[in-house]
């Protein structure tokens, strides 16, 4: 059963969405402000978030930033709830890293098909923990990765870094994304230290670095796993 926070100060849309989508058979969490759902988010670590834009206190966006900034939550599917003619918010929210949104009025049902959506794009591998692509195996767990039935030894960094392009493969992540998820603002700026961790990386895991399967370069845009 996967669990959905709800994060919206009114209590009808809190109320409204609880009854559909725990009739769907989710687990609903419901969060007042932005604070109330970092809190939660913390203790309970949903499947996903319905996050309102407007928000007592810590807005919407605010809240999101901040999240995609923890590695445990960079993937974390995120559906915003925005007022109708908020067009800079939506803007905003997907380029901090909102996967979808929904404009107020809303019909229960498309948000509820949204949500469904968003959910089966997990495999079972990493419901269990595990992301498989092609050869390449990784653990979260363990936090041990193996290529081609190889055990492959890792620094902190790389699994993180291998942890992010694999989740989403053929999603190309900037350099710049990369370096907040994984490095935060310590290293604001420097994404030299993303293509040093890349080219450590593919001499790990690839058989020809030069030639990689696996970590593809978008020239002037940043990298993607292969899909």
């Amino acid at each position: 059963m996967a669990v959905i926070l709800v994060v919206d100060d009114e209590e009808p849309i809190q109320e409204l969405l609880k009854f559909n989508l725990e009739k769907e058979g989710y687990q609903v969490l419901i969060a007042s402000d932005g604070s109330e759902a970092l809190h939660i988010l913390e203790e309970k670590q949903p499947e996903l978030l319905v996050l309102d834009i407007m928000l007592p206190g810590i807005s919407g966006l605010e809240v999101l930033n901040q999240i995609r900034k923890m590695p445990r939550f960079a993937d974390l599917p995120v559906i915003m709830l925005t007022a109708k003619g908020e067009e800079i918010d939506k803007v905003l929210g997907l380029e901090i890293g909102a996967d979808d949104y929904i404009t107020k009025p809303f019909s229960p049902r498309e948000l509820v098909a949204r949500i469904r959506a968003r959910l089966r794009r997990i495999k079972p591998s990493e419901e269990n923990n595990d992301i498989v692509r092609q050869d390449l195996h990784i653990d979260l767990d363990r936090f041990r990765v193996s290529v081609r039935g190889q055990h492959i030894e890792l620094t902190p960094k790389e699994f993180e870094l291998l942890r992010v392009l694999a989740a989403y493969p053929g999603k190309v992540y900037t350099r710049d994304e990369l370096l907040e998820r994984i490095w935060g603002y310590e290293y604001a700026g420097d994404t030299r230290t993303v293509d040093v961790h890349v080219r450590h990386l593919r001499l790990k895991i690839e058989k020809d670095p030069s030639n990689p399967e696996y970590i593809e370069t978008l020239r002037g845009i940043g990298y993607r796993l292969k899909g």
